[in-house]
């Protein structure tokens, strides 16, 4: 069904919450809808395979159809269908199938603006994986071609999704740290990266994020989602950055880095850091938002706040009341509590949930072109070791 087809009524829309299986705390969803919401998965690897396997447990969303140019990944996304869903090699004609009525895209970096514009000249709502686009051209190009549909449009920084992260901007922003003066992010892992692959003629195909051509390598690849976090919590975009990286430990032929360390500044003075290794997995992710009264730091799921100097004090002090002393976790600090869902998983209900409600999601094209066009800032800053500065052409 198109989109004037998912305007709901109002009992249907109040009622719009979301279900799915993947809970990390317990938490049940109320809604129940009866619109069908059939999906078309263009690129059905690691993410679009496992995406499929999300989708199959959240009522509404039904996958009808699957794309890959690897035959043996295309048969795998039909199989995580059950069989049903059928198969493209192109996804033209997959945009071309009349009941799809919008489309995950989870292809390599450098082709999600060229297919996103193409499903939306289709007539397809589109929820798009990170990074959004690859290159200014593309981000403008994709942003502009959004802007002047009226599809549903989601960009997949699953996080931004997390009623977790957006509880700790709310705290963020209604003064729990304080002050913000500094964040500092990492997403450390132990491993060269690579997919297995079954013929040499497949390695680029395979491994395209290993290939500038293709891809952003880690800065797009992981980097943005917590590039995107901070853009979200400072409400602002950065005005330059620096970065060194390089291929320093997997001598393996790669053209992206095995490691990157960013800085990008922000207005008033906050300064947010980005370190990515492929060598070490100490402390694995990481984000930490630094405050004249304390920290938050969160993680895939969790978050704790670590309080500063006498407040820290105050605190940790017994509870004359009620005799009980604060919780606190080693070397962490006061583990932040709150009901949410597994963060991919919110992701798709949200999706499906503006659709029906014909909503903006809060991860959107803008928010998304924001996060894209500190990433080509972070790598222009690192290929070409110079300070860049925020590109105002891109009108964000």
């Amino acid at each position: 069904m198109k989109r004037r087809e998912f305007l709901i009524k109002s009992s249907l829309a109040t009622t719009a919450i979301g279900t799915t299986g993947f809970m990390t705390s317990g938490m049940a969803y109320p809604y129940k809808g009866s619109d069908i919401i059939n999906i078309g998965v263009i690129g059905t690897g690691d993410r679009g395979g496992g995406l499929i396997n999300v989708m199959n447990t959240i009522p509404e969303l039904n996958v009808i159809s699957c794309c890959d140019v690897l035959p043996f990944r295309l048969q795998k996304g039909i199989s995580n269908t059950s069989g049903k869903a059928k198969g493209y090699t192109d996804y033209r004609r997959l945009l071309d199938q009349k009941d799809i009525d919008a489309v995950l895209i989870a292809t390599p970096f450098n082709t999600h603006s060229q297919i996103a514009m193409e499903a939306i000249d289709a007539d397809k709502h589109v929820f798009c994986e990170k990074t959004l686009a690859k290159g200014f051209d593309g981000i403008i190009q994709l942003k502009n071609k959004v802007e002047n549909s009226d599809i549903i449009f989601q960009t997949g920084h699953q996080y931004h999704s997390s009623r977790l992260y957006s509880h700790v901007v709310d705290l963020i922003r209604n003064g729990k740290v304080g002050k913000v003066t500094a964040i500092e992010c990492q997403w450390n892992r132990n491993g060269n990266w690579r997919r297995p692959v079954p013929d040499s003629k497949l390695e680029r195909a395979i491994n395209w994020r290993m290939y500038r051509e293709y891809s952003g390598g880690l800065t797009a690849e992981l980097c943005s989602h917590q590039i995107d976090f901070t853009n979200w919590v400072l409400n602002a975009t950065p005005d330059q950055v620096i970065g060194v990286g390089g291929v320093d430990y997997w001598k393996d032929g790669r053209e992206t880095f095995d490691n990157v360390h960013l800085i990008y500044s922000y207005p008033n003075g906050v300064k947010a850091s980005f370190t990515c290794l492929t060598s070490n997995s100490k402390d694995d992710y990481q984000i930490k938002v630094m405050g004249d009264k304390g920290t938050l730091i969160v993680d895939y799921v969790n978050a704790w706040f670590f309080p500063e100097g006498n407040y820290k004090k105050e605190i940790q002090d017994v509870d004359g009341v009620s005799g009980a002393t604060v919780k606190w976790d080693e070397g962490k600090g006061i583990p932040i509590d709150i009901e949410h869902a597994d963060p991919s998983a919110q992701a798709l209900i949200d999706f499906k949930t503006s659709i029906l409600n014909n909503t903006v999601p809060e991860s959107n094209v803008i928010t998304g072109a924001k996060a894209a066009a500190c990433v080509q800032m972070g790598l222009d800053a690192m290929y070409e070791n110079k300070i860049v500065e925020w590109n105002k052409e891109l009108n964000l």
